[in-house]
């Protein structure tokens, strides 16, 4: 073979190879077109569901930085969940902290959830923090907060006709300290005010409902009519 021969031959393999490439190519990006076709006129994908792990943390990350009660409808939007699978989490989550000494623990009313120091703990925070001495409720507060535990909705002559004495200052103690708050008013002349308590209540008193709250006796309970709220 001559070397124009062979200079020939070598063109025509270079351009053989060239088209080979360039057909590969529009291939590739024809499938890729048609690839993108298909996602974008199809239906989207559904979301991967939570593993239980992920729930748990993804759950104790929001409570950390919330700092606040999250409201259980919050969760259910969040992770388009019903409420009662959230509930179930929720308490399993708390069980296998506890078991596991951790220091916080998720802790859940009828309606929020909120991050809480775990009482095994207590006495160390308190010699590390050293808080100043507080004053405990007074005796009338205390029974002020009673009867709105018990009876509420009630309004402040409900409150008065139990205690037999005046509570103007002990509801404004209560309201302050975010331990009940305004329900509405009472379909009756005046519309007064009607009181009942609030999470912070359940919380400082160790409780997860109303439903917890220790007993009266029968003859103590009253027997009126249920209020209505307006």
């Amino acid at each position: 073979m001559n070397y124009l021969d062979q200079t020939a031959e070598n063109e025509a393999r270079a351009a053989q190879s060239a088209e080979t490439q360039t057909a590969e190519t529009q291939t590739a990006e024809g499938e890729t077109a048609a690839s993108g076709e298909e996602r974008t006129e199809g239906e989207p994908a559904e979301a991967k569901p939570f593993s239980k792990k992920e729930f748990f943390g993804a759950l104790e990350s929001m409570l950390y930085v919330s700092g606040e009660p999250i409201g259980l409808p919050e969760l259910v939007r969040v992770f388009d969940m019903p409420e009662q699978q959230i509930r179930n989490l929720i308490a399993e989550l708390e069980n296998e902290m506890r078991e596991g000494g951790r220091g916080i623990l998720p802790y859940m009313t009828e309606t929020t959830v909120q991050l809480v120091t775990n009482p095994r703990y207590n006495d160390l925070i308190v010699s590390l923090l050293s808080p100043p001495e507080t004053r405990s409720m007074s005796d009338s507060v205390m029974e002020t907060l009673s009867v709105i535990a018990y009876r509420q909705p009630v309004t402040r002559a409900d409150i008065e006709a139990v205690r037999g004495v005046r509570c103007e200052y002990s509801v404004s103690q209560l309201l302050k300290q975010g331990l009940i708050r305004e329900l509405g008013r009472k379909d009756a002349v005046g519309k007064p005010m009607l009181f009942g308590t609030t999470d912070a209540f359940l919380r400082k008193f160790g409780l997860h409902s109303l439903d917890e709250l220790p007993p009266i006796p029968q003859s103590d309970q009253d027997e009126g009519e249920p209020i209505d709220v307006v």
